[in-house]
């Protein structure tokens, strides 16, 4: 049998936001290497511009924004300039913050903020780019959401309600827009190993790390966390042709954690 190919992006344009570090660089550097144009944005420009070297270095074509997602203007401007460069294929909403705590020790201050980078910012992406998309011909949106919005973490109220909106939204798009030929999906995954994790591990269990580390690692049923380029591979098929027939979906991507506990 001949091998595929069919998990390309060959002449397709993607913007990745949170694309700096952590899942966002992975999609990107996944992206790029199976033949997209990738925009990266990311509140932090110094880590965009690092990814978008590394995809040129290898041959690839990047390019790094300064760009606050929760900002409704700014992100209209950006996409703006964005739409008028190419057209865009796929939009892929990663940026995103986390929060601890439960109801009663959640400030409004904090939960606003979670929901306005969270959800808020996912909103002002797509809001940006479907006009564009649907003048086009079409498009994928896929959003990272997380086994919280489904589940339901302890003590991650905010970010748990934040994630449970990603995918009600994920399935709201998807129904309003298939007829546009704009496909709208989620990934959720459970915990992943990302410099997020090292910095939360260092600021709360500073000496423990290893020992917190395995912990969490263990609560999902294969016994580890997923890596960032787990999650790229999944977005990579669901940004493809080949899941031309996906859309309305949350997909998780946990280790077993949402059906093999208990």
């Amino acid at each position: 049998m001949a091998p595929t190919h069919e998990f390309r992006l060959d002449g397709k344009t993607a913007v990745i936001t949170g694309a700096g570090s952590g899942i966002g660089r992975a999609i990107a550097l996944k992206f790029a290497a199976n033949g997209a144009g990738v925009h990266l944005l990311d509140l932090n420009l110094a880590q965009a511009e690092a990814v978008a070297a590394e995809i040129k270095n290898c041959g690839g074509n990047a390019t790094a924004w300064l760009s606050d997602v929760s900002d409704h203007a700014e992100t209209a401007a950006t996409f703006q300039k964005l739409c008028a460069t190419a057209r865009i294929h796929v939009l892929v909403n990663n940026a995103g913050i986390s929060q601890i705590g439960n109801i009663e020790n959640t400030p409004e201050e904090d939960f606003e903020r979670i929901l306005r980078v969270n959800v808020k910012g996912y909103y002002n992406c797509i809001h940006a780019c479907i006009g564009h998309m649907k003048a086009n011909g079409g498009g994928v949106i896929l959003n990272m959401a997380s086994v919280a919005g489904s589940a339901g973490l302890a003590d991650r109220f905010g970010y748990s309600t934040s994630k449970g909106a990603v995918i009600a939204m994920t399935y709201s798009v998807a129904k309003d827009y298939v007829e546009h030929g704009i496909r709208c999906n989620c990934i959720s995954p459970a915990r992943v190993h990302t410099p997020f994790v090292d910095r939360y591990l260092h600021k709360n269990y500073p000496g423990h790390e290893q020992e917190m580390y395995q912990q969490l690692a263990a609560t999902q049923p294969v016994g580890r966390m997923g890596e960032p380029e787990e999650v790229a591979s999944l977005a990579l098929y669901l940004c493809s042709d080949a899941a031309a027939f996906i859309t309305g979906t949350n997909c998780p991507i946990d280790g077993g954690f949402l059906n093999l506990h208990g």
